[in-house]
This record gives structure tokens, C-alpha cells and sequence, in this order.
């Protein structure tokens, strides 16, 4: 009988305490798409949550007051917003994110100065663009995407062949040097050939330098360097079958 009402009083606190405190449910978006995983926290507190795949997420047992949510994933900006939590109600928090172009100085890249380093600490100016960048203007391969970084042209010279050069700042493409994850591809031809076989869904980011780097390339690289780094293949998504139709006793499927 001692051990009942123990187990009542105990219940009662538990109740007493969710009854004083409120809750916030939201969902997280980017450009009318929900965002899944975003990580969403309590600013001066340990309390946090993260987004599930529709881009919802529920804080509970806030206490009531008015709180500051951090609320951050990758590829896009980091952002803050103001929440009022009132006793036993659930306040309503919808937030857009806004997609990072990959521009932060936070950032670690490894093309100016041949080892990883901080964007903001690095002595050669690397511009960083991220699959996101390349989202907003989609094209079959990197050569075609290069396009739309500024200062960057890619020049097809010949229909017959489909071969080109990349130009930086108005120089000719053999003074370009072009890197996949940091080898250098011979001759500026070549580096034609590889990239329009390159997906865009292959590629984790494009670090550019704009303007002489000969110090660290050599002579091809007195227009500037573009490093291709590629995605790391145990960080990929795994392909899982997909059921298409099924006869009989076995079912047929494909990879995706």
C-alpha cells in the first residue's frame, strides 16, 4: 500500500510539472520544400530537438517565458528566432531557412594553400560554391555549371568534337588549371573531357582562385585554379531497392 501512494505522488508531480510548463511545435522549410534534420536548440539552455523528414519538430516541457530558438542544418544559413511559451499551451513556430551559397569564412579549404586550412585564415582568396549554389541553375555537368560562378567562362571551341577551354578573368583556358580533389589533370583539353562527365550530384564543392597562383601550380595556373573535390564515398547515401512489380513468387527490382 506504501508503494501505491508513492507511485501516486509521484504521478501527481509529474503532472504538476507538465501542467507548468508549455511546449513548441514548428515546422522547418527552404524554399517551399520542408528541411529534415535541422537542428533546432534553446539558446542559454540544454534543452534542444531535431527536425524529422517533413521538417517538424516539438519542444516540450519548456518552461513559460519568452525563449530565443537557434535553428541551423546543412547547406543553409543559420538563423534565430523569438518564441513566447505560455503554461500548459503549444505555441505554433513555422521557420524558412535560407539556402547557404557557401561564401562563409568559417569555411576549411585546402586550394590556396595546398593543405586544409580556414577560409578566413588563408593569405590566397578561395571561393567556395556548394551543390546548393549550383541548385538554383541545374546543368548536366560541372563544365556546363561553371557558368554561373562569375569570372568563370567555359568556352566550347569546336561542335564537332564538343571540346573547350575554361577562361578565368579573360585569359585562356591553358592558363587554367584544373584539379580533381587536388590532382591536376594535364593540358587544358583533357580537363574539357573529364569535366563534362562529371554529375553535378558527384561533386561536394568547387573551390576557385581567381588570379595568379603559378607560386603553388606552376606556369598553367597563372590564370587561376579550379579544385573539383568530389563527395567521399563512405558519406554518400546507400542505394536500397526499390520493389517495381511482382510475378509469381519473386519480385523484380531496381537500384536507386
Amino acid at each position: 500500500m506504501k508503494h501505491f501512494f508513492l507511485l501516486i505522488f509521484s504521478c501527481l508531480l509529474t503532472l504538476a510539472a507538465m501542467a507548468q510548463s508549455g511546449k513548441v511545435r514548428g515546422r522547418i522549410q527552404a524554399e517551399g520544400k520542408p528541411v529534415p534534420f535541422a537542428s533546432v536548440g534553446v539558446k542559454g539552455t540544454t534543452l534542444g530537438a531535431t527536425a524529422m523528414e517533413d521538417g517538424i519538430f516539438i519542444l516540450d516541457n519548456l518552461p513559460p517565458g519568452n525563449h530565443r530558438l537557434a535553428i541551423s542544418a546543412i547547406g543553409y544559413t543559420a538563423t534565430e528566432r523569438a518564441v513566447s511559451v505560455t503554461s500548459g499551451q503549444t505555441s505554433n513556430l513555422n521557420v524558412t531557412l535560407q539556402a547557404s551559397t557557401g561564401q562563409e569564412l568559417g569555411e576549411v579549404v585546402v586550394s590556396g594553400t595546398l593543405h586544409p586550412v580556414s577560409r578566413l585564415e588563408s593569405a590566397v582568396p578561395v571561393e567556395v560554391y556548394n551543390p546548393t549554389y549550383f541548385k538554383k541553375n541545374p546543368t548536366p555537368s560541372v563544365f556546363e555549371a561553371l557558368q554561373t560562378v562569375n569570372g568563370v567562362r567555359p568556352q566550347l571551341n569546336c561542335n564537332i568534337c564538343n571540346t573547350g577551354d575554361i577562361h578565368i578573368n579573360g585569359l585562356e583556358g591553358p592558363y587554367t588549371m584544373v584539379l580533381l580533389d587536388g590532382m591536376p589533370i594535364v593540358s587544358g583539353l583533357s580537363t574539357v573531357y573529364g569535366l563534362t562527365g562529371i554529375p553535378n550530384s558527384l561533386v561536394e564543392r568547387i573551390e576557385v582562385v581567381k588570379g595568379p597562383a603559378s607560386t603553388l601550380y606552376g606556369s598553367e595556373a597563372v590564370g587561376g585554379v579550379i579544385n573539383i573535390i568530389t563527395r567521399d564515398p563512405e558519406k554518400a547515401p546507400r542505394c536500397r531497392p526499390m520493389p517495381l512489380a511482382r510475378v509469381g513468387a519473386s519480385t523484380t527490382s531496381i537500384w536507386r
